[in-house]
């Protein structure tokens, strides 16, 4: 469960150093808008998501077991903490974020990471699909200029809610959208290890504030963002709260493992190693409690993010702490700036994300898979877009473990998980 950090740092040199510290400053200018678009669409404050970029994208380099980890908050966590601020408030969500990091250190310490490998693939990726099409549904608010409509996380209720306000469309705020969405999904297929979502964000913002365009801000929708770090401090904590958040605190924990030991599996591949389960599962749980302790969101490791490390030159996990470090040095300089990022080119950014995340190239592969596995992966991606995350991931591993068992498949299959790393 040792760190790769310790392994990494006997033969450091200032090669390495200054592959690590650009790719770090790169990963950095990617993470920048994408960790407030994040905390946008999760329904918390948009410093949140700066906050956990920067506080547990130091503590998972810093204590992970990957060489090339980046941490963070991913769009996984979208819907989750959507319902769970909705029902229980953000000191609920920060109080479920610091439990799940409490399950997610327990399970390093009882090497858990192996069994995170019984979850059907199937599954993983029918909860993935689903979440994807809700974060694009949720983003079209946005993206069309709709101000005074509060899109639920529920697909359900959220299309009524878009067609009812359909004549309120801002066309100039659509636009700035679809500039976005297509400036975006352009420069990550010429230069995927370029930051090119920064320069499409900044661009369509620099010019509303140019010509005085109507379009939502940051600015206008949350008032000027602090700078720096909040002071540390405890949510309030009762038994009464612990015991009817611990669901959702199970689930964060399950994601984030999920999430992290998938992003670590696409890094090996990349850079021919080999992580370190345990000590990922470890660095998790000491991310996802301090986070909330200075109001951050959960956090896991990001595909993209790690690839965009990886294609940058970054070889160790000062690439990662760099990436934090840098996150803070712009907070704290030049903060104010991040006020002019236009609400519908941050959609624009999360619905290009949410497609990726989808891999829409994989449906031929899906419908070839058996009618077991076929069923489970269009049963997991239903209950999570009309039910919930929670139901889903259920009902989807216990029907996924049992058809193992008819299949007397009772080994795990090693997961095989496609390069979702331009994500």
């Amino acid at each position: 469960m040792k760190p790769k950090l310790l392994t990494t740092i006997r033969n450091y040199s200032w090669r390495m150093f200054l592959g690590d510290a650009f790719a770090g400053i790169t990963v950095a200018l990617v993470a920048l808008p994408l960790s407030i678009a994040i905390a946008i669409a999760s329904g918390a404050e948009p410093k949140a998501g700066l906050v956990t970029a920067i506080i547990a994208g130091f503590l998972i380099s810093l204590l992970g077991g990957s060489r090339v980890q980046i941490g963070g908050p991913t769009g996984a966590f979208i819907v989750v903490v959507y319902g769970i601020i909705d029902q229980h408030g953000f000191d609920g969500l920060l109080l479920a974020t610091l439990m799940a990091g409490v399950i997610l250190g327990i399970g390093g310490v009882l090497r858990a990471g192996r069994f995170i490998t019984l979850v059907p693939e199937p599954v993983i990726e029918g909860f993935t699909v689903g979440i994807a099409l809700i974060i694009a549904v949720s983003q079209l608010k946005d993206l069309l200029g709709l101000p005074a409509t509060k899109v639920s996380a529920d697909l359900v209720q959220a299309l009524p809610a878009l067609w009812a306000a359909r004549d309120a469309v801002n066309p100039i705020a659509l636009a700035v959208g679809l500039f976005a969405v297509g400036g975006i999904a352009l420069l990550r297929r010429i230069a995927p290890w370029f930051p090119g979502s920064l320069l499409v964000i900044a661009a369509a913002s620099a010019a509303i504030a140019l010509f005085a365009l109507p379009v939502d801000t940051i600015y206008s929708r949350f008032g000027l963002l602090p700078a720096g770090l909040p002071a540390p401090s405890l949510p309030p904590v009762s038994i009464a709260r612990i015991s009817a958040l611990l669901p959702s605190a199970f689930v964060i924990a399950f994601l984030a493992a999920v999430e992290s030991l998938l992003s670590a599996i696409v890094a090996d591949r990349m850079i021919g190693g080999r992580h370190r389960s345990n000590a990922e599962l470890l660095a998790q749980g000491a991310a996802n409690i301090a986070s909330p302790l200075f109001g951050g969101l959960p956090a896991t490791g990001a595909i993209a993010r790690t690839a965009t490390n990886v294609r940058a030159g970054g070889e160790t996990p000062i690439a990662g702490i760099i990436h934090a470090l840098a996150i803070l040095l712009i907070t704290l300089g030049a903060g104010w700036l991040c006020g002019y990022l236009a609400m519908p080119a941050l959609a624009g950014l999360l619905i290009v994300t949410s497609w990726v995340m989808s891999e829409p190239h994989r449906w031929g592969e899906r419908f070839r898979l058996r009618t077991g596995d076929r069923t489970l992966l269009f049963l997991t991606m239903i209950l999570t877009v009309v039910t919930d995350l929670t139901i889903a991931i259920a009902v989807g591993t216990v029907a996924g473990l049992a058809l193992r068992l008819i299949r007397k498949d009772v080994e795990p299959e090693e997961w095989a998980p496609s390069d979702r790393s331009q994500l």
